[in-house]
Order: C-alpha cells, then structure tokens, then sequence
C-alpha cells in the first residue's frame, strides 16, 4: 500500500513537472501566414519558429507567466503575454514600413535599422530571395544599388562595389557567417561557387566602399555579408528543385539543373544541428572571340594573328628572311610570325558544377544566449577563371572548418581555411604545348622560313608567289602533323600535358594553400551604455602558401607569413538621441611592413517632426596589404613572366632562356639564367621601348595601398516613398599596380651599349612587376535609389549609379588603373507579393553604359547593354510549396562584362521549393 501512494505521489510530481505548450499562429496584415518567424520567450534563449502555413507550437519548462518576442525579417516586432499553459495565441506581424526599417548588422558590427546606418549599406533577405527574378539568390544582388556583378562563368560571378574591378577581385570581401570565403592561393573570391545554399541564407548585406576600421585590410572596395539560418530558430526539412535551359549562340541550347536540401533539429533548448547539400550543373558560356586586339580586322591569313580565344598563336618569333637565307636586305623582307592556335572551345571544360555541403553543431551549455558552434563547409566546382590567362578550373575544393563561442555581447572564432586545384590548368598552356608535343617552335619556325623563302623566290617551280601566298604556303607545311581536335594523338597530348605541373612542357596548376585565422569582439555596451556603446575586437591570420613552383616561388617548400590587427569602437547618440556619433580605430600589421592605423568617423542626424529623415556623413582611412600573389608569384603567364616584390622572393625566381644566334655570339654562350630581381632592378619600361626610346627603369618592391574616403548621405521616408541617397570621394595613395618592363638578356639596362643589343636582337624578356603608382589616383561617384508602393500594393522601384575616375593616363603611359566600371548604371524593379492569393511576380530591368576594360588576359570596350529579368511564383501552403517560373536575359541580346569572356545568354527555369 505505501508503494502505490508513493508511486501516486510521484506520477502526480512528474505531472506536475510537465512542460508548458503554446500554440499559435503568425500571419501579416493580410492575414497571410508568416512562415519562418522567431517565437523566443523574452530575456531566455528558448524558442521555436512558425511553419509554413505560419503555425508553432513552443514546448518550454518555463511556467506561465512570461512574455513572448515575435519577429521576422522585414515586420515590425509583436509580443504576446502567456499566462496559462496550453494558451493559443494569434500574432499579426505588420510589413515594415519600408526597407530602411530592416536591420543590419554590417555597418557598426551590432544590430540596427539600415535607416541609422552611419554608411551606405544594402540588405538582400529571405523576402527578397523568394522574389529574385535571377536564377540564383546571387545573381539577384546584381539589383542592388551601387552593385556591379562581373559574369566570368555561369558559375563564378565576382561582386564589386566603387570600381577597380577584375576577376580576381582582391579589394573586396565576402565573410560567411564569419568566415572571410577567399580562396588562399587565389586570393579572391570566387562568387558563390564555393559559398552557401539559398535555403541556408537568412541574409546579405553589402557595405560599398571602404572598412578597413572594423574589418582589416581585405575591406578595401566593400564587403558582403552572408548569414545562415540557426537550427534553433529554422528547424524542419527543407528542399528545392531547379532546372531550365542556358541559351547561348555559341553554346546552343543546353540543360540546367539546380538542387537543395536543408535539415536543421534542435534536440533541446541546448542542442541543435543542421546540414545542407547543393548541386547545380549547366553548359558554361562559351567564349569563342576570334577579334585580333593587337591587329584590328585581322584572320589567321596574317602571320602575326593572335586571336583572344584562340591559344597558342601567343608563340611567334621576327623571322628575317633574308639573313636566313643569305639574301640582299629587302629581298624577301622579314615577318613576325604566330604559330597556329586551338580554339578555346578544344581546350576548356564548359562542364559548369557546383556542389555545396555544410554541417553545424550549435550547443548552448546553460540554455540562455552562450552558443558554442562548430560548422564545417565544404565546396568543389567545376568553373572558368580569367586572369593573366583562361584557366579551366576542374574537381576545385575548399573548405572552411570553424569553432566559436559567442553570445549576445562578444563573439572568439578560429577557423582554417583550405584549396586544392583539383585538375585545374591553363588552357593556353595547353594549347602552347601541345603545339609543341608534336614540333618544337624550332622545327616549325625553320620550317615556316624555309618555305616562305622558297616560294618567294619560285624555287622548284619557276614561280615566284606573292606575300599572301607564300605565307599560306608556309603555315601548310610548318602546320603538316599537327594534332586535329578529337583525334586520338590530340586526346592523349591534351590530357598528358593538363596533367603536367611544369609549364614549359604541362598546363597543370598545384595549388594547396590554406590559412588560419582567429578573431574576437566584445561589446561593452551592457556595461558602459550610459556613458557610450564601446566594442573592441582582433585578429591574427597566418598564411601557408603551397603551390610545388607552379604559381609561387615554393619550389623548396610552404612560404609562411603573418598579420595581424585591433580594433575599437565608441559610438554615442546625443540630443534626444536625433544624432549619432561614431569613431573607430584599427591597427593592422603584416610581418613585412609597418604597421597601420584606420581610423573612421561618422555622424547620422535625424531630422523632422516624424523622425523620418537623417542625414549622414563619415571620413575613414583605409589600407590593404599586398596580396600573396603581389608578393610571392614566380609564374610564367607566357605574354609575361610574373614575380611578386617580397623582399625575400626577388631571388626566389631564376630561369634559364636561350639567346639567338647573334647574342651567343655576343656573349660566348647559348643560354643565360634571369634572376627575378632583374626585372625590378635592370630592365627597360614597355612603353619606352614601345615609342623607340629604352629607358631603364627600376621598380620600387609593393607596400600597403592606402585610401581615404569621404562619404556623405541622405536618406527619408516620406509617405509611402523611401529615398536613399549618397556619394562618396576617395583618394588613393601607392596604389598598387602591375608595371610590364622588358629585361634584356645581357647587358645593362641604360648602358648604351649591350642592353640596346640586346633589345634588337630579340633577346629580352617580358616581366611583369608588382609595386605602386605614384600616380595620383582619385575615384568618385554617387547613388540614388526611390522606393515606393503604387497602385495599391504594387513595388516599384529605380536606382542610379554614376561613378568616374581622377587619373592622368598621358603622365603614367605604363599604368593600367583596371577602373572597369561603367559611368552610368540604371536599374528598375516592379512587382506584387500578392498580386492575387498566393500569387506573386517581380520583374528587374538594369542598363550599363558601355566602359574600357583592363585586365592582364585582354583590354578593349565593354559596349552599353540591357537586361530584363523577371519571375512568377505561386504558393501552395496545403503541401507548404511555392513554384516560380522566371528568366534571365528575356530580350535575349546577349551581352559580356569583360573582354575575353563568353557572351551570357538567356537562362529559363522552374523551380520548386519545400518548406522555405
């Protein structure tokens, strides 16, 4: 008996214990459900988010009574008052009044309405996502104010804000969730390729310009932010399904598939986890210029051709005839000669993939806001990369690997960050030896000479034949046994050659470099806020550099440096809190320069009776490091040998190059070694030689580039229309450029004597050098961007870029800015999130003025294009569904944003999403 009336005691004691259970829903002001808003009881980290069809339940140890905080990304926030146990709750979330009421996290590095930014700033979040006319969430930030998206690949699309873009776009940054997302070796990013899946994204946020202050010397021309989605507030099973087709001229029309899953559990109110696969495979865009940018309007019928996506045909050589044949001068003349190159098309993997995995263990030790998390990325693609060269980039794979420990007022982060070039190559290597695999240059040029001499004079015919002729002639039997495309002995050269990491016989690059990198901020403001909002934070990076020779001067082993830096901020809001003040400072160090200090101010002011204008303003100096490239490349690109100006790599670089006939007998030898340093320190400038007058020219090794930037800004809420506008100045010091020189062989530069010899005879060498400009360097611009609703709930949307560069070109012949900006950009959007139940439609219209482009594979004009986007979707909340069916590139005018790339086409899709 006194057993059953102790277990009766404790199933009643066990009763009693039980949770708490809320149910409710979430819907807008249209009593349209909200899926994925936060349900958190105030002041715990306890919580759950709403399904699709904007229903919860929160399961919680908590007892009645407590407060509840509903939010969602672009609402304003509710609260509900619980006081029972199995309460049901109805929460109406209304729509943010306007984009300037979302919050960014970017522009202090702590939680605030864009509205109060101290800086331009623009935020792409789930609500936009959805509504994205692009067939990806990344191709739809080209929408944004003041944003330019350089197309490399269907799969790389490099970001940039402010101008001085390339490919390999080292002024920018792309942080995911933390973690700087630049490839080590490569040192820039390389879109999303290896980035996140949009079922992951919670959202992104793109700070233009300068913010060297809070985020170190990569923050140059501006950073993007991603930020994924906790599996505490985003639980469940998500996936989608893409699929279309890419429409190129040059390609055809071609499959394209796009796929995802996302799984995110949280076990208990302290321990969470999700993961994540993608897979997007399409045709990449093919680039199949044959325009000769050296010889405007010329084929292959002249000798010298080389065409911008042909490879091989850099080869060539001055044959002079007549000293080859012991005739007269000017009897047959002299020519400079190419060899016969491959298409692009014979070379390139246009396989374009995209497989992206994460995996995160989110654990809250006490159950409040403490989280220690452990993520792990994982990223391989398949893509094309223009730099010196058009690299195919095959099997790539990097990975991010990250632990942090953080709360609601600091957070300490190490992570390490890894690339392998998988069976990436150079397709102009390719192609170059190739030609060489079944004849030397030697063979082909003595060949080519010999012919040309013979036909010329009608030897064994009688018939003397014309220039054209003679030179046709002579490419027929220099090209007799050359290796055809698709034919087996081109087959097996080709994959024997892109499996060499030699480039004077192969095409591969080797590349495993990684860096480790550590850093931390607390915000004081909890402690100090009645006196000012204080953060201070840090970082420490260390580079290992391991390419086996094939790009670095690492033949001997890993190149390892170091950097690091700190940084504080104090911000204050004075006179009834209408003016905000903010000062930051960072110091940076890399092992190789002095130290640098960034300091940035800003003020923001409110104005109006409504508080909805303010008007804002900052000054910040800023710096970047040169890149491992500037200071540890030993690469033959071919056009030119590049070597980075560390200190310790100018004699890293030595290479052996054979001398003509008339310098062996100059110099008693047949061949010399190059040390790199030469190029810095004996050589002539390109442009010097190019106007017929050497002048020796020594290159000062790179230092740090620094700016300062001036910004300025308005931004108002005037009924139902937003305005947001600003323009900015920035002046730039030691701007780091490349500078082509020419090394003779032999003698010294200057002497008068031997270099000059050197020089026409042909034995000289192009080097491409890495230092700064003493240029003055000044880029300005301004943008201004009008949001409204029309029509009832209709979006409508405009915006204007104008940028424009400072620079003396006539005084500084040999520097190249890479400005590689249009000088006026428009863009539009118009749609309706509910143009009827459960149906939308957006539509994106963007216009660039045409612009020079500068890059080392090529420069020339981009002309002006147009693009039109546009999508429809709609909602199946029974099966929590939404279809879209949309397209990119409608009018169907193909267009490039680069020279040397293919021309992008149109993409049409349908997709499917589960449980966004």
């Amino acid at each position: 008996m006194k057993k059953i009336i102790f277990l009766s005691f404790l199933m009643f004691g066990i009763l009693g214990y039980s949770q708490t259970i809320v149910k409710g829903s979430v819907v807008d002001q249209n009593n349209e459900p909200i899926p994925g808003a936060n349900v958190v009881i105030e002041g715990k980290a306890i919580g759950t988010v709403s399904d699709f069809d904007g229903n919860f339940t929160l399961d919680t140890s908590e007892e009645p009574p407590f407060q509840l905080r509903i939010t969602s990304i672009g609402y304003s926030d509710a609260q509900a008052e619980i006081t029972t146990n199995g309460q049901v709750v109805s929460i109406v979330l209304n729509e943010a009044q306007t984009i300037l009421d979302e919050i960014v996290i970017s522009a202090s590095r702590t939680p605030e309405r864009i509205f109060e930014s101290p800086v331009s700033v623009e935020r792409f979040g789930l609500k936009e996502i959805k509504n994205t006319s692009a067939a990806s969430f990344y191709g739809g930030l080209e929408n944004l104010k003041g944003v330019d998206v350089n197309t490399n690949s269907l799969t790389f699309q490099s970001i940039n804000t402010r101008g001085f873009a390339t490919f390999a776009n080292t002024r920018f940054m792309q942080l995911v969730d933390g973690m700087d997302n630049t490839a080590p070796g490569l040192n820039f990013v390389l879109g999303n390729l290896v980035g996140m899946s949009e079922l992951e994204v919670q959202s992104v946020e793109i700070l233009p310009g300068a913010s060297s202050a809070l985020y170190g010397a990569g923050a140059f021309n501006g950073i993007l932010f991603m930020r994924s989605k906790n599996p505490f507030d985003y639980q469940g099973i998500s996936a989608y399904a893409k699929t279309g087709i890419t429409s190129q001229a040059a390609a055809g029309d071609n499959n394209y598939y796009d796929f995802g899953i996302r799984v995110a559990h949280a076990f208990s109110d302290k321990l969470a986890v999700k993961a994540n696969l993608s897979f997007l495979k399409g045709e990449d865009w093919h680039a199949n210029s044959t325009a000769d940018l050296n010889n405007p309007g010329a084929t292959r019928v002249n000798p010298a051709y080389d065409g911008i996506n042909i490879y091989g045909d850099e080869v060539g050589t001055l044959l002079n005839f007549d000293a080859a044949a012991g005739l007269p001068s000017g009897t047959v003349g002299s020519a400079f000669v190419t060899r016969t190159g491959y298409d692009e098309a014979d070379l390139a993997n246009y396989n374009a993939e995209s497989v992206k995995t994460d995996f995160s263990v989110h654990y809250k030790p006490f159950a409040d806001d403490l989280e220690i998390v452990y993520n792990g990325r994982v990223g391989r693609g398949n893509t094309i990369y223009q730099g010196a060269n058009r690299y195919s980039i095959k099997n790539f794979i990097m990975q991010q690997h990250k632990l942090e420990i953080r709360n609601d007022n600091f957070f300490l982060r190490g992570y390490i960050t890894t690339e392998g070039s998988g069976d990436s190559y150079d397709t102009r290597f390719a192609a170059i030896n190739i030609n060489r695999a079944w004849k030397s240059d030697t063979d082909w040029f003595t060949q080519y000479a010999q012919t040309y001499i013979g036909a010329r004079l009608g030897v064994g015919t009688g018939v003397q034949l014309d220039e054209a002729t003679a030179h046709a002639a002579a490419r027929q039997v220099a090209d007799g046994g050359r290796f055809i495309p698709g034919t087996s002995e081109f087959k097996s050269a080709f994959n024997r050659i892109t499996s060499d990491g030699n480039l004077t016989t192969g095409a591969k690059f080797i590349d495993n470099t990684k860096f480790r990198h550590a850093d931390a901020n607390y915000n004081f403001s909890h402690i100090t806020k009645d006196v000012a909002d204080i953060q201070v934070g840090g970082s420490f990076r260390e580079y290992e550099l391991n390419s086996n020779g094939t790009i670095f001067t690492d033949v001997d082993g890993p190149i390892m440096y170091k950097e690091y830096g700190a940084y504080m901020q104090v911000q204050k809001k004075l006179m009834d809190e209408r003016l905000k003040l903010t000062g930051s400072v960072r110091y940076d160090k890399n092992e190789f320069f002095d130290g640098f200090l960034s300091p940035r101010f800003s003020a923001v002011y409110t104005a109006g009776e409504n508080r909805n204008q303010n008007f804002r303003a900052s000054v910040q100096q800023g710096f970047r490091n040169p890149t491992t490239q500037d200071l540890f490349i030993g690469l033959d690109a071919g056009a030119a040998i590049l070597v980075g100006s560390a200190p310790n790599n100018l004699d890293r670089d030595i290479r052996t190059f054979n001398l003509s006939q008339s310098g062996a007998a100059l110099t008693g030898q047949s061949s010399v070694n190059i040390v790199g340093r030469a190029a810095y320190e004996n050589a002539f400038s390109l442009n010097s030689v190019q106007t017929g007058a050497p002048t020796a020219v020594n290159v000062p090794i790179v230092q740090p580039e620094e700016i300062t930037a001036f910004e300025a800004g308005y931004r108002a809420k005037l009924g139902k229309v937003v305005i947001d506008l600003s323009g900015y100045y920035n002046k730039y010091k030691n701007f780091i450029s490349n500078q082509t020189v020419l090394v003779p062989l032999y003698g010294t530069a200057g002497d008068n004597a031997l270099s000059l010899l050197a020089l026409q005879n042909g034995d000289f060498k192009a080097y491409q050098t890495y230092t700064n400009s003493a240029a003055d360097i000044n880029s300005y611009g301004a943008t201004i961007g009008v949001d409204t609703k029309i029509f009832g709930n209709f979006d409508l949307g405009a915006n204007y870029t104008y940028s424009d560069l400072d620079f003396d070109q006539n005084a500084y012949p040999d520097f190249r800015t890479n400005f590689n900006t249009p000088k006026h950009k428009v863009k539009a959007s118009f749609g309706n999130t509910e143009l009827f139940e459960n149906f939308g439609f957006n539509v994106n219209y963007r216009w660039s003025d045409t612009y020079e482009w500068q890059a080392s594979f090529a420069d020339g004009d981009v002309p002006a294009y147009t693009v039109l986007d546009a999508q429809v979707n709609y909602a199946v909340p029974s099966i929590k569904s939404i279809f879209k069916v949309g397209g990119s590139n409608l009018l169907g005018d193909e267009y490039f944003t680069a020279i040397g790339t293919g021309n992008i086409g149109s993409i049409y899709y349908v997709s499917w999403t589960i449980n966004p």
